[in-house]
């Protein structure tokens, strides 16, 4: 039996995952900022499946809340075999409506936490020679879209350039950009989704078994649908300049700002 880490995993695709990989009988460790939810999350897991869940209440936008994850992964006697970084958020309005302050929380947690737990699971299951990394980007990596496509696209090419350094060792490591799921991400970043199309909409269960099948598959990069893949296929077609417009003004209407 294998352990798995997930942050962000009271709600939506960090839920996902820690109910998969408990149905298949992984032990977890469930990282998120509220502590009776992970408590309420664990008894659950722990009562349908049988698995040992373990309760790290962290907050991934200060350096205790990362400094104590990456102390965990980094626990020889306990160890971690696959970490998910799942944890993330949107800020509504444009670039200069949004505080600062806001933004730079973002980056902290998209891209410093990433950096700094990939690094801390990573070394540990290399001296291991086996293991696995997931790092949730998004679909907005790949168009010009602000900070939080800027900072979902430095998680692409940071978790596909680490993947090819360790490329032998045993560690995997997979960015994975789903488009728009069904979770709480819009509702708690307070954006509308009233005119999003349905057929835009992806299930987070099925988002979860499509990214651990790419990742069992070696891939360094999961695309989990394919009406994405079409739609990042048209998006390279597409003169740079001329999609930024696009997708600033679809993006202000559907998604993260």
């Amino acid at each position: 039996m294998t352990t798995a880490l997930i942050t962000g995993s009271t709600a939506g695709l960090g839920a996902a995952f820690a109910r998969r990989l408990a149905a298949d009988g992984h032990d977890l460790v469930l990282v998120a900022r509220d502590t009776k939810r992970l408590r309420e999350q664990a008894t659950e897991l722990h009562d349908r499946h049988g698995i040992e869940a373990e309760v790290l209440t962290a907050d991934l936008s200060t350096d205790a809340g990362i400094d104590a994850v990456a102390a965990r992964l980094g626990d020889g006697r306990n160890p971690v075999d696959l970490l998910i970084n799942n944890a993330g958020f949107g800020n509504k309005g444009r670039f200069l409506d949004v505080p600062m302050a806001d933004e730079l929380t973002m980056l902290k947690v998209h891209c410093e936490a990433v950096l700094r737990l990939t690094s801390a699971a990573a070394a540990a299951m290399r001296e291991r020679g086996r293991g696995g990394v997931v790092n949730v980007a998004s679909v907005a990596a790949f168009v010009p879209r602000g900070t939080y496509g800027a900072s979902k696209a430095w998680v692409v090419q940071f978790t596909q350039g680490v993947a090819k350094d360790l490329a032998g060792s045993g560690v995997r490591l997979m960015a994975l950009a789903p488009g728009f799921v069904r979770t709480e991400f819009h509702q708690r970043a307070g954006m509308g989704t009233d005119n999003i199309p349905n057929w835009m909409w992806l299930d987070a269960d099925k988002v979860v078994a499509a990214a651990l099948t790419d990742l069992s598959r070696g891939k360094s990069l999961s695309v989990p649908d394919p009406r994405y893949k079409t739609l990042m296929g048209a998006a390279k077609l597409v003169p740079r300049g001329l999609l930024g417009g696009i997708t600033s003004r679809t993006g202000r209407k559907y998604g993260p700002q």
